[in-house]
């Protein structure tokens, strides 16, 4: 994740080509510009109108273009891949691909993560005319697919005139970078091939200036905050998830060390916090936090909360026992003390680290959460033959975290039983709780596979959220991954059943190990196992962590359709209270 901070005010290529090497074509300058900011895989599919820009990008010996099953798969690899090298990119044809790819662009936006979504476009000599293309929807309009970008994106660049091709695509690129944002380049098929002379040379290393805080802004906010917090008794630290936007996760660090404030994790912060550090007290999420961490936390005289996002999900139904005048916010580029001042244009991680210097070190909140703190109970050891439970499952997958380990939860129960997962130093940590779009997972664990081949990616998926993106496993195969995927079969969306069950929520069962056996069809290295018991659990882990250690292991977990996390029993409960509010009176 480290990586995905380092994206900085100075953009080099990581080496320069012979002068004059550059093949000074609008597709080789995309190509070269893709290499220089950090994206070394692309994640596509082809079609007619981005078959020449897709011949550039293979040309590029710096660049390997990945072919994804759908477009969907594609957007949420390069969303994976984003998280763990700092900037993505796909490539999908127009209308029918770019419709296609909007859900995962979406689901990008909402995360903050930098993803450049390349669409073939039509001929230039199209524009203008009233002709009527294939892949649309029978109107010549070729402006449907723009516009649907236009909310999900922080720039948009429709390039069909090679005078301003160059600008617009380097605007395009930068702005993602400096927003931290997806954007859309849709270029005409029939330009990539085309030299300019703004293309004859090697692209200009970026240089994003660094955004610097108003000083006075910074000044009074820290004064404002240090007098707040030197009051209290026993304040705390909660980290969330614009702390990876933001680039402050050192920065927050520094202040939990300094502070000796006790420091907890939102949920959707998850993997931004080190859980190593003598601090960590847990996940905050209001009825459903770690043992004793929800509780220090709310009885806090202070808390201050670090880049986070308050939504229904995130509050447990907007039932966080959280007083305003009580919590200092702060956001990337703003601070809020209680009810009282907010000072703009103040930088997040310019804030903490002046911040650390002016607080007086307090430890009373950690020492009150250390006095009442009980370890968690260790799950009961399964009789010989008796079904396979979650907690077991779980408990076998903490023993196998590392450093050299990521875990990539999907939207579901794995939410829940993931959060409560103890991180070692360097296990990287993913979910996408803002969008919570299901089948996520699978596109986002083949991106972030590739992108961060020093670790063994640990997957936590459910069978309702893999029958939406399956395919995707052949990429993984084809990519020589070494994912363990634990696919948790239990027979339905368990997640919407505790928020409302109904019929809909129970789904086909699939012979999963045999569907991706036939995906693997002899071809490339993968490995699956059915296991019903905790013996035949510890087997299956035993052989993808020894043997198979090399291979895409895939192991199906059979489980009763009714054995959930005590933690998603309780949320689903409030959530489903929030969603079903009658109207207000008029």
């Amino acid at each position: 994740m480290e990586a995905a901070n380092q994206i900085g005010s100075v953009l080099h290529p990581k080496k320069a080509h012979a002068a004059g090497s550059c093949s000074g074509t609008l597709g080789g300058h995309l190509a070269r510009r893709l290499v220089e900011i950090g994206v070394r895989d692309v994640f596509s599919v082809p079609g007619d109108f981005n078959l020449a820009l897709l011949d550039h990008l293979i040309a590029e010996p710096e660049l390997n273009l990945i072919g994804c099953c759908n477009e969907l798969n594609a957007g949420y690899a390069a969303d994976g891949y984003a998280r763990a090298k700092g900037v993505g990119a796909c490539v999908v044809t127009f209308t029918v691909g770019g419709l296609s790819v909007l859900n995962a662009i979406a689901g990008a936006y909402s995360e903050n993560l930098p993803v450049i979504c390349i669409v073939g476009g039509p001929n230039s000599n199209d524009y203008g005319t009233n002709r009527i293309l294939h892949h649309t929807i029978g109107l010549p309009d070729f402006t449907q697919e723009l516009r649907c970008f236009q909310t999900i994106t922080c720039f948009q660049a429709v390039v069909n005139n090679l005078d301003d091709a160059h600008e617009l695509m380097d605007t395009a690129i930068s702005t993602a970078l400096k927003e931290s944002k997806p954007v859309y380049i849709s270029i005409s098929c029939n330009l990539p091939g085309l030299p300019h002379p703004t293309f004859a040379r090697e692209p200009v290393p970026f240089f994003l200036a660094p955004k610097v805080s108003n000083h006075l802004a910074l000044e009074a906010a820290v004064e404002a905050a240090a007098n707040f917090l030197n009051k209290a008794v026993k304040p705390v630290l909660v980290g969330g998830p614009k702390l990876r936007v933001a680039k402050a996760k050192e920065a927050f660090v520094d202040l939990v060390n300094t502070s000796g404030y006790p420091v907890a994790v939102m949920p959707s912060g998850k993997g931004l916090v080190p859980e190593h550090h003598p601090h960590f007290i847990g996940t905050y999420w209001g009825a459903v936090s770690t043992s004793y961490c929800g509780e220090i936390v709310e009885s806090a005289d202070v808390y201050v909360f670090v880049g986070p996002i308050f939504n229904d999900y995130s509050s447990v139904g907007y039932s966080l026992l959280i007083k305003k005048e009580k919590a200092i916010i702060v956001q990337p580029n703003r601070v809020t003390i209680g009810d009282g001042p907010s000072f703009g244009w103040v930088f997040m991680a310019d804030f903490l680290t002046a911040l650390a210097k002016k607080l007086k070190r307090n430890t009373t909140a950690l020492e009150n959460y250390r006095r009442i703190f009980v370890p968690p109970g260790i799950p009961l050891k399964s009789g010989k033959d008796e079904p396979l439970r979650v907690n077991i499952l779980f408990k076998h997958i903490q023993n196998i975290l590392s450093g050299d380990t990521a875990v990539i939860a999907e939207t579901g129960d794995s939410w829940f039983n993931c959060q409560k997962l103890r991180l070692p130093e360097n296990c990287g940590y993913e979910f996408q709780m803002q969008y919570g779009s299901i089948g996520w997972s699978v596109g986002a664990t083949l991106g972030y596979a590739q992108a961060a081949k020093d670790k063994r990616v640990i997957a936590c998926i459910g069978d309702g959220s893999f029958q939406v993106t399956a395919q995707d496993i052949s990429t993984m195969i084809r990519c020589g991954q070494r994912t363990i995927i634990f696919l948790i079969n239990n027979g339905g969306y368990t997640i919407e059943v505790e928020i409302h069950d109904g019929p809909y929520n129970v789904i086909k069962n699939w012979d999963y190990t045999g569907l991706v056996n036939a995906i693997h069809n002899g071809e490339g290295k993968c490995w699956t196992a059915k296991v019903r018991t905790e013996d035949e659990l510890t087997e299956a882990i035993a052989t993808a962590t020894g043997d198979k250690k090399d291979s895409l292991c895939f192991i199906e977990v059979l489980v009763h359709k009714d054995d959930t996390s005590k933690e998603l029993l309780e949320w689903g409960s409030r959530v489903s209270a929030a969603n079903s509010r009658p109207p207000n009176p008029q």
